[in-house]
């Protein structure tokens, strides 16, 4: 017999309960201020100026076994054409087939500090209608960036680290992606960036999450360790750093010594709730005024079975007759014989079962932390999306002081 539950309850699911909470212990362990420990420089800012670059390119993977793009890829058959006629070759659409052929798009990250000649990784997509990329070699590829200007060119294997098989009869087994693949050290870079630190006299150190409390210590931090004000926060996302004029032979000993300084980042209280997934981040600062919370629970438990139901096996022997009623039709057997007019159903039967549970009271005193939160609610037995709901509604009472961000 088939059964199918249906619930709501804080009761069920108490193992996932239990392994959410321990998951939550851990995060309150690793963000507990007694086990912090500080981040580097280099760990929570950036030199600007240096980041990677991307650049993008079109481009065509040949030597396919029949996986590539279809007779009517248009775009494939054109690139192809006029690729083959800028070697002397002329030909039209219709000479030949593109199935050995894919449209791709080709991508990679230029290092903010790179020498002509040095190779880099790049990612091979298909455009149109490939069903696979595997075996395929990308022809010769120029790769742009925003500028405009080609900085790189693009040529070699593609690796898919996979595979796809079908058979005639439509079994399909398929490893990973196979329309997207990887040309390692596939793009030489033709030209340089612009740009010559030997020579420069002030680095911005950008922040990945902006912050004024952070950029305060950043700049402090630097100060402290050259026993001179060299640096100055501007705002909250830039830290101004002057080289000295001694130093700037050396830059890139001075950049080291900058980035492995220890800082104590400052976070903002946040909590974070994907609804979707069910998945709650909370964070070292939240803290709770004093609330009381209730959460009951309604059980709505659908159990569902499946029965049988069989007709008697009645068989009744007549004549065979000529004038036979339709309805004769459907129930007469061979050699005269008549079975019964029922049939065999399968019928499904559903009980539904509604049970309030008892609600539970917590109160919370003043202040509290982000570990009494959590104790509180475990004491509940909430799970993940009911945590979700709680904390909805601790932040429209005003009883959460963070910033609740949902998406």
């Amino acid at each position: 017999m088939k059964q199918q539950r249906c619930s709501t309850s804080m009761a069920m699911r108490a193992q996932g309960r239990r392994c959410f909470a321990l998951i939550v212990v851990c995060v309150l362990s690793a963000l507990s201020p007694t086990f912090a420990s500080p981040s580097r420089i280099k760990d929570i800012a950036a030199i600007n100026g240096l980041g990677r670059h991307k650049l993008l390119g079109y481009g065509i993977v040949a030597g396919l076994h029949c996986t590539g793009d279809s007779d009517d890829s248009i775009l494939t058959i054109r690139s192809i054409a006029n690729m083959l006629q800028s070697f002397g070759v002329t030909v039209g659409k219709d000479d030949f087939s593109g199935k050995n052929l894919a449209a791709v798009i080709v991508t990679a990250e230029m290092p903010p500090i790179t020498a002509v000649g040095s190779t880099i990784d790049v990612t091979v997509s298909s455009l149109s209608d490939a069903k696979s990329l595997q075996g395929g070699t990308l022809l010769l590829t120029p790769l742009r960036a925003a500028d405009g200007e080609v900085y790189a060119v693009a040529q070699g294997a593609v690796t898919i680290g996979g595979f796809s098989a079908e058979t005639r009869g439509g079994d399909v087994a398929q490893k990973n992606h196979p329309t997207v693949g990887r040309v390692p050290n596939g793009a030489s870079l033709v030209k340089a960036l612009a740009g010559d630190l030997s020579s420069c006299e002030k680095l911005s150190l950008s922040l990945l999450q902006p912050d004024f409390t952070t950029a305060a210590r950043i700049a402090e931090a630097i100060n402290s360790a050259q026993a001179q004000p060299l640096a100055v926060a501007l705002d909250n996302a830039t830290v101004q750093v002057t080289v000295p004029e001694a130093k700037r032979r050396a830059l890139t000993t001075f950049i080291v010594s900058l980035e492995n300084l220890p800082i104590e980042p400052d976070n903002a209280a946040r909590v974070v709730i994907n609804e979707r997934t069910g998945t709650v981040v909370i964070g070292q600062h939240v803290r709770i005024m004093p609330v009381a919370i209730c959460h009951g629970g309604l059980t709505v438990e659908v159990k569902s079975r499946t029965e049988v139901s069989q007709p008697p096996p009645v068989v009744e022997v007549v004549e065979e007759t000529t004038k036979a009623s339709e309805a004769d039709k459907d129930v007469r057997a061979p050699h005269g014989e008549r079975v019964s007019g029922g049939r065999t159903a399968v019928v499904e039967q559903e009980d539904m079962k509604v049970v309030e549970g008892s609600a539970a009271l917590v109160a919370i005193e003043e202040q509290a932390t982000l570990h009494d939160l959590v104790t509180a609610l475990n004491a509940l037995g909430v799970k993940p999306r009911d945590l979700i709901a709680i904390i909805q509604a601790l932040k429209e009472a005003g009883a959460l002081r963070a910033e609740l961000v949902l998406f």
